[in-house]
């Protein structure tokens, strides 16, 4: 990837935008990040440039709660099958698909914050798990594999588990770590990991870290349900952007 003053600008400014957002809903880094960059750059560049900084900070979001083990045994079908998805997908951030992959993102997007703006809310029984998990996984990986986020259906299906609060943020940081590890195998296949990038990641965490300390702060002093509404009417524009473009 060429390094320029643009590319570190837009990576700076999309990765701040997205720490901010982190920092005052709890989640969403990968998710906006991804929908800023495909702006500029083919979706597998921008999951390159992710990996980093989604290592980093969903590794500690992992270690912080309390319920690592009980949480790995009722999830690893999701996980397994969330990385066969992945590399099942291997080749569909490829440079020849790159139109397809950021229609596929654009769609991703829009569908995620539709879903979020209706405020639908699912609920699995337990007993369901033990076969849900695996089409859950395996269909988050595919659909990951191509776009470079693991939010539909994989987090709403989490979401439906009905965790508490504590258990849902670990399970998230648990769910991430795992996959964007997935990921990066299929991204150092295609040639698109490499150590040129190393700087453009450094600058997107700090870029994030910054965001997050300032979304946080701002979170403390106003309502977050108001801002929830604007990020995703905005992720859902961006989406749809995003998806029509290539196709029209």
């Amino acid at each position: 990837m060429q390094e320029s003053y643009f590319s570190f600008l837009v990576i700076g400014i999309a990765f701040l935008l997205a720490g901010f957002v982190k920092g005052m809903v709890g989640m969403g880094l990968p998710t906006v990040a991804m929908g800023l960059l495909g702006l500029v750059m083919t979706p597998a560049q921008g999951a390159a440039i992710l990996v980093i900084p989604s290592i980093i900070t969903n590794t500690w979001q992992l270690l912080a709660g309390p319920a690592f083990l009980p949480l790995l045994k009722r999830l690893w079908p999701l996980l397994l099958f969330s990385c066969l998805g992945v590399w099942s997908g291997f080749g569909l951030m490829s440079p020849d698909k790159a139109d397809f992959a950021t229609i596929a993102l654009g769609t991703v997007l829009a569908l995620y914050s539709l879903v979020s703006l209706t405020k639908l809310r699912f609920s699995v029984p337990k007993r369901a798990e033990i076969w849900l998990s695996p089409v859950m996984g395996y269909i988050t990986g595919v659909i990951a594999a191509a776009t470079g986020i693991f939010v539909v259906p994989g987090i709403m299906y989490v979401q439906a588990m009905n965790l508490n609060r504590d258990d849902f943020i670990q399970a998230l940081g648990l769910i991430f770590s795992i996959s964007v590890f997935a990921l990066s195998i299929n991204l150092f296949r295609d040639g698109m990991l490499q150590f040129s990038i190393l700087p453009l990641s450094l600058l997107a965490l700090i870029a994030a870290a910054v965001g997050m300390i300032a979304g946080t702060w701002l979170r403390r002093r106003t309502h977050p349900e108001t801002f929830r509404k604007v990020f995703f009417v905005g992720l859902l524009l961006l989406g749809a952007h995003l998806a029509l473009h290539k196709l029209l």
